[in-house]
């Protein structure tokens, strides 16, 4: 009974979220659609992501900090209150016809900022919610979270827009953070029982936030699966953020971009479907490797791609198993790891594996715009041009196949490491002592995890 009360509660808040992110999702795309169409330029858009990107190597430690400390509601009413604020000042800058470009940049900072402090908080409750037998789906279930907005919010931010502008859409956006404050309010999270390794790492504010760090560089394999990640999504990212001009050289259609980039998220929603219907494989690692290795082939494929058709069915293709992918690796993590050391190792990685990210939108212009965009007009080119083409385009289509094989090399070399591919039978899993029973913490007896070596 429990069990059913708990998994109520964490779907609750997975709807919930869901229609908060839909909300700044169309906010998001409001204020770009908005800057875009009053500077005519793609810089002050580049410039906000790179201004979000920071705070995100920054945040985290302290987030997984108060995500173990405090009331872990408390922490998710935390990030959403903090996003809406940054919604309000953006959209009182808007209606008082002061706003400037540097507006966007703090804000854009500033919510990413408080962002932060929902992921740590948010994983961490799912061990404390949800029993292990249903843990796979349940990670399958929130991964689903960004495609569903991605796929419901495009379409609603671009008629809304119309309609209200941008402070209309911004107002839409504080209505949905303030439905998803009032029910994290309402509901109830079991707060973990504290284990032998939490009481060793308690301390100032600073040592407790390297306690992650710490946590995953003690455990070998576990550190080199972080790094790996890091590594993949710096390539990913690399390219990634030129997708919007790399489908307009290869289509010359606005509407068609839409479409295509609906397919990204219609793929990640239906890889969530499918992990959250099928719940993966033990070991787990035979669900991440693969994964990595079909999502960087098919990221080279997209490279290769040329009419919309072949677009937009490797592009969907690319995305179904990364939410399969995340959904095990959180798995791992929420097994591995005592309760009350969650929010900060689950901080921890996500701190490390977007530690590139400013690099990757840094490198990103000047690698198409001077090296392989202009390379597409020399003579050599016409060697690559069977493979990529030769029109418009073809440049960052060359960089989207070095960047897929490229991760397929490094997820290759990763799986290759018996300790890494090994790495559930190798970490033992988190086993409460008598006086730190789940049944003490309001949830159930933990089932076995079933292990086994590749």
């Amino acid at each position: 009974m429990a069990h059913r009360h708990s998994l109520r509660t964490f779907y609750l808040l997975i709807v919930t979220q869901t229609f908060s992110l839909i909300g700044s999702e169309m906010s998001s795309l409001a204020v770009s659609i908005w800057v875009y169409k009053e500077s005519g330029d793609v810089t002050p858009l580049t410039l906000a992501a790179f201004f979000a990107a920071v705070p995100r190597l920054i945040t985290p430690s302290f987030a997984g900090v108060l995500a173990d400390r405090w009331d872990r509601r408390h922490v998710m009413i935390l990030a959403d209150a903090g996003q809406a604020v940054g919604t309000f000042l953006l959209m009182l800058s808007f209606l008082s016809g002061a706003f400037q470009l540097w507006h966007l940049y703090l804000v854009s900072a500033l919510q990413a900022a408080f962002s932060m402090f929902q992921g740590p908080a948010f994983s961490a409750s799912v061990t404390m919610l949800v029993p292990d037998d249903h843990r796979d789906r349940a990670n399958a279930v929130q991964q689903m979270r960004g495609a569903a907005a991605g796929l419901v919010a495009p379409t609603l931010a671009g008629a809304l827009f119309a309609l209200v502008d941008a402070p209309g859409v911004m107002a839409i956006d504080l209505f949905t953070f303030a439905v998803a404050i009032v029910v994290v309010g309402l509901v109830h999270i079991p707060r973990p029982p504290q284990s032998a390794e939490g009481r060793a790492t308690q301390g100032s504010l600073w040592r407790e936030a390297s306690v992650g760090f710490r946590y995953l560089w003690q455990r070998r394999p576990l550190f080199l699966l972080v790094l790996t990640a890091t590594a993949v999504n710096f390539f990913f990212a690399v390219v990634g953020v030129l997708m919007t001009p790399y489908i307009l050289s290869r289509t010359g259609s606005e509407a068609t971009l839409g479409v295509l980039l609906s397919l990204f998220s219609a793929g990640a929603l239906v890889g969530g479907l499918i992990m959250s219907a099928w719940g993966g494989t033990r070991p787990r690692t035979r669900t991440i490797f693969p994964g990595v290795l079909f999502a960087g082939l098919m990221f080279a494929g997209l490279g290769m791609a040329r009419s919309p058709v072949a677009l937009g069915a490797v592009a969907f293709a690319m995305m179904v198993p990364l939410p399969i992918v995340n959904a095990a690796f959180d798995a791992i993590l929420q097994i591995k790891v005592p309760p009350d050391l969650q929010g900060r190792v689950f901080a921890a990685v996500m701190q490390l594996s977007m530690l590139l990210m400013p690099v990757a939108y840094l490198l990103s212009g000047l690698l198409a715009d001077g090296i392989f965009e202009p390379a597409v007009r020399r003579e050599g080119w016409a060697l690559i041009a069977p493979l990529v083409g030769r029109q418009a385009g073809s440049g960052i289509g060359l960089m989207t196949v070095m960047a897929g094989l490229l991760v397929v090399f490094i997820t290759s070399a990763a799986y290759l490491r018996p300790d890494v591919r090994r790495i559930e039978a190798i970490l033992p899993d988190y086993a409460a002592l008598p006086d730190e029973s789940p049944e003490a913490a309001g949830i159930g007896e933990r089932s076995p995890v079933p292990e086994g070596s590749a």
